[in-house]
Parts: C-alpha cells; structure tokens; sequence
C-alpha cells in the first residue's frame, strides 16, 4: 500500500485529554469539521502536545499536530515531564535510554489469572475510564499470604513501581492481552524475567504497553520489591541501584522499536507496512 502523502504531511487539530490519574496519558481526536473520530486506541496512537500537565482530569486547547507525528506515535513535546522537548525521545513508555524506578517482585509461574482476574476481562481498554480503571486492578490476583505488597496499593490509581522483575514462564495460562495492558495502565513500564509464556511475550508488544526484557541470569534472588533499578536501553544491563549489582539483559531485538511505536499497528503504519 502506498502512504499518502497529502494526508500523511498535513496538520491535524486534535483535542488531548490529559488524564494524571493514567500517568498522564493522552487521548486523541482528530477534527474533521462538525466529524469527530472517537477516542484513538491507546495502544495504537498517541501523541504529546505542548503545554503544562493538569494535575487533574480535564481538557487541553486545541493544537495543530502533524498526522505524521500522530501515526508515529511520538511525543511533540515532553518538557513537561522532564524530557528534553526535542521530539522522540525514546518511546512511548520511555523518554530515553534509562527506565529508572523501584521494582516490584515476583516469582514463578504467575499466570494471567493473578495478572488480572477475569472478572475484570469486560472493562474495555480503548474507553480511557476503563483503562484507568484497569489498571487498577493489576496483579490483584497474587495470594496475599506470598505477597503482602501490593502492585497498586488499596485507593491508589497507579503503581509506584515501574519495573517488575520475575522468575520463570511469567505470564503463563490464558491467552489474555488484558494482561500487559493493565500493567501498562497502572504505569508499569517493563518486566525483566527469566523467561516468559509465548503469547504474554508477544502481547506486550503487540499491544506495546511493556518492554518484555529477558535475563540470562535468575534476578528474583538479586532484587527486593523496593529496590530501586535502573535499565538502560543502550548497555542492555539492568542495574540494582539500591546494591550497586550491575546485570546483563538479553537484547530485545525487534520488540523494541515496535513497543516504542505504541503497539503493532503504530509501528505498522510509521513503517509504511499499511496505510493511515
């Protein structure tokens, strides 16, 4: 399919909806005179315009934002949240080489039961309430008798920790990509594990909500939920900040640059491989 080019470098005015409660997650629509498109998917486009974050749900001006920008799933302007303001500056879940943050622990097996309950499967990702709502909910389902932390604590909407770091086979049973999507919504942002269930694996970047970081060496024994680690996305290491303890991660390969689009369809259409 050929892009369109006319359509591809005009402007667009899109309407953000700033949602502090979603780590500052944007909703998009497109003006087409008296013609609104719904809500973009969050996981197929986003795009940051410049202007202060409202420190509470509410509405941004209008701005003019390329369709390009838009497709890319790029962020205009981050300074705002500490980004230098210059364009792309990693990803959508990351503003450079490093995602830094206290981690969160977990050990084998933990299935998508314990990721989010599927009492929870009819919240619908692509409405921002639910996805907020989501995010709510994830790793709920983990026995609190091995887990007296919690992922998102009790009336908190997001999670203070960014990195989850977990043993084998993470993500294992049904095939729900609700699973990495309520990590992303409470602001999860990668998992290092020693391995992962195939279609978890592949839903964090299709959906391109998390980094899918594999290590060859068993963390679960060298991190503590609380820790604070550092991942830099240029050595490929993992960093236990809180130890000093440095550790190789095995490269994400083509993973990276499609969750750094938003999700498949994002990088798809940055690509050129399918039409606006």
């Amino acid at each position: 399919l050929e892009r369109d080019t006319e359509r591809e470098n005009r402007d667009v005015w899109v309407r953000v909806y700033n949602d502090c409660d979603t780590q500052g997650s944007p909703w998009c629509e497109e003006e087409r005179g008296s013609d609104r498109s719904m809500p973009w998917n969050r996981w197929g486009e986003s795009a940051w315009t410049s202007g202060e974050a409202r420190g509470m749900h509410g509405e941004l001006e209008l701005e003019r934002v390329p369709v390009a920008v838009l497709r890319a799933g790029v962020r205009r302007d981050d300074s705002h949240r500490g980004g230098n303001g210059e364009g792309v500056l990693g990803g959508r879940k990351r503003d450079g080489p490093i995602i830094e943050g206290p981690v969160f622990v977990v050990k084998d097996n933990i299935d998508t039961d314990q990721i989010i309950p599927a009492e929870y499967l009819t919240l619908v990702p692509s409405v921002p309430e639910e996805y907020a709502k989501l995010g709510t909910y994830a790793m709920i389902g983990l026995p609190e008798k091995l887990y007296e932390k919690r992922y998102v604590e009790e009336d908190e909407k997001n999670t203070k920790y960014p990195i989850i770091v977990a043993g084998d086979n993470f993500g294992c049973g049904s095939s729900r990509e609700h699973a990495p999507i309520a990590i992303g919504a409470a602001g999860g942002k990668a998992v290092v594990a020693e391995s992962y269930a195939r279609i978890f694996f592949r839903n964090c970047s299709a959906t391109g909500e998390l980094y899918p970081w594999e290590t060859p060496k068993r963390l679960v024994d060298e991190f503590e939920t609380g820790d604070v680690a550092k991942i830099n996305f240029d050595d490929e290491t993992i960093t236990n900040v809180t130890s000093g303890k440095v550790f190789p991660l095995n490269p994400l390969g083509e993973v990276k640059p499609v969750v750094d689009a938003g999700g498949i369809f994002a990088y798809a259409r940055e690509t050129g491989m399918i039409s606006y």
